[in-house]
């Protein structure tokens, strides 16, 4: 996989996250209070809300606009909400994060 540097864990606040613009589009990476990291699509499979901007709970994050709960392990709406947006794989090597472009790539075709 390709790699690439997308900040620090520092970067996000617990049960935070930040948004990250690529090629592809637009990516939102949670921190948890447990400081797990996780990438998916920053737009939820309702009405496109923007991830992103809503709050992180356990391994979950809640849309802003209409309150579906994403899981952010698997990018699986939760309860009787259906759909689901791509996760990305992420790493944290002492406190550096990236993700790997070749999966946003290839999932992008």
């Amino acid at each position: 996989m390709n790699w690439i540097a997308i900040g620090t864990i520092d970067d996000i606040p617990l049960r935070g996250a930040r948004c990250v613009k690529t090629p592809q589009g637009k990516i939102g990476v949670f921190r948890t209070a447990e400081n797990q990291v996780f990438a998916i699509e920053d737009h939820c499979p309702h009405k496109g809300g923007p991830l992103s901007q809503g709050i992180v709970h356990g391994a979950s994050v809640t849309c802003p606009l209409h309150n579906w709960v994403i899981s952010l392990e698997t990018g699986q709406a939760l309860g009787a909400d259906e759909g689901a947006v791509r996760t990305i794989p992420i790493r944290n090597i002492d406190g550096q994060l990236s993700i790997a472009l070749d999966r946003l790539l290839v999932a992008a075709e």
